[in-house]
């Protein structure tokens, strides 16, 4: 449940980027806004991962890319995150924390796609039902834990029920995309990419090519939505 909202101009001086404070059942959460400056058609909002926060270069990217193109990109850190903790609680707690910011995300009344990076992933993908998400993102999706195949989340990624596009680096260690099973998403994997799409610099793509695939597969698949 939301308790309270703040919002204030964002300090690097970019327009259409504002900072929002939301409070959850799981402490307050923060919605950094990319918005689109001529009208968004769509909200891209995602979460960041266990390991890391918004500043991750894949979601640094979308909110470059995402607003000139329609989509306005909310880049959402979990409660955990903006209270300065160093460990990620359970994905229960996680999905509260998601669950407490959806109503800031839907409030510009506009179809919201849900997203997020590994952890974040997951999130989106285990609640896009219940929440009314028009579809869900996945970037890296930690299909198992490294080295444990048969601990797989698939489940969670089959039941979205919505449209569903997963972008995963091509020696992701939880999960390279040859791993992943049959089922009614898209695939689009990032050559040499590891969990967070980085690429060896004896690699035949560059890390600013690895990074386009990811943006210029979610450009594309964000027109396709209806």
């Amino acid at each position: 449940m939301t308790t309270g909202t703040t919002r204030t101009p964002d300090t690097t001086g970019t327009p259409d980027v504002t900072v929002e404070t939301v409070g959850t059942d799981a402490g307050p959460a923060r919605i950094t806004w990319h918005r689109a400056p001529r009208g968004a058609r769509l909200v891209l909002a995602v979460g960041h991962g266990a390991g890391g926060g918004i500043e991750a270069r894949d979601l640094k990217a979308l909110a470059a890319a995402l607003p000139a193109h329609g989509v306005s990109v909310a880049l959402v850190e979990q409660p955990w995150r903006v209270a300065g903790k160093k460990v990620a609680p359970a994905p229960k707690t996680l999905d509260t924390g998601w669950r407490g910011v959806w109503p800031a995300l839907a409030g510009p009344g506009l179809p919201v796609v849900a997203g997020g990076r590994s952890a974040g992933a997951r999130v989106a993908c285990r609640t896009a039902g219940e929440l009314g998400a028009h579809a869900v993102l996945a970037l890296s999706f930690p299909l198992h834990p490294p080295g444990r195949p048969e601990k797989s989340r698939a489940g969670e990624l089959l039941g979205t029920g919505v449209p569903t596009l997963v972008v995963q680096g091509g020696n992701d260690p939880f999960g390279r995309p040859e791993e992943f099973p049959e089922g009614a998403y898209e695939l689009v994997g990032v050559e040499h990419g590891d969990h967070g799409f980085a690429v060896p610099k004896r690699a035949d793509i560059t890390q600013e090519e690895a990074v386009a695939v990811v943006t210029d597969a979610v450009v594309r698949w964000c027109g396709s939505l209806g």
